[in-house]
């Protein structure tokens, strides 16, 4: 009994079988398939599938916050550069003028310069408006209704393309038959 305390014990023990140990086929065979395999697992795919989609997204948010804060700066820096063209010419109108520097524009000044770009956006605007020209709206609600019907295939929209198209052409006749 004594012995037994004497003798070092290093944690392990191994057991001896005089029985030999088995496999069927068909384990030895998924065993050294999944060695063999460069592909992972349907579960370890899915999880790194899933690591990649959250790695994409903090990635994407990032770049979305720089694309921010550039956009920021951009909007002061043009703010600024469009005060100081504006303090410029205000000085160059005051000095024309003898007034001091640092005055503005009239009211009155502004106000027409106000007027002038309305009634350029609205020379635009009736330009841009296809309630003038009802084929063409009809064709282009026509191509839009099919690439709504068919996001995956655009290419079965040919015939509502080729309308169009005419349409656009035809319409361009028109318009330099007036400047003639």
């Amino acid at each position: 009994m004594g012995a037994s305390q004497s003798r070092s014990d290093n944690g392990q023990v191994v057991f001896r079988s005089e029985t030999p140990v088995q496999f069927s086929p068909d384990v030895v065979e998924q065993l050294s398939e999944r060695q063999v395999s460069a592909t992972p697992t349907p579960e370890r795919q899915s999880t790194l599938d899933e690591h990649v989609r959250t790695r994409i997204q903090n990635e994407v948010k990032h770049l979305r916050k720089a694309e921010e804060e550039i956009q920021q700066e951009i909007r002061l820096a043009l703010e600024k550069e469009n005060l100081d063209r504006e303090k410029a010419m205000a000085g160059q109108v005051s000095d024309e003028h003898g007034a001091g520097a640092g005055s503005v524009k009239s009211s009155a000044a502004l106000m027409g310069d106000l007027e002038e770009i309305r009634s350029k956006i609205d020379r635009f605007q009736t330009r841009r408006s296809l309630a003038n020209y009802p084929g063409l709206k009809a064709s282009q609600e026509a191509l839009v209704s099919c690439y709504k019907t068919h996001p995956t295939s655009s290419l079965d929209c040919w015939k509502e393309i080729a309308n169009f198209k005419n349409s656009v052409a035809q319409l361009e006749k028109d318009y330099f038959k007036t400047l003639q």
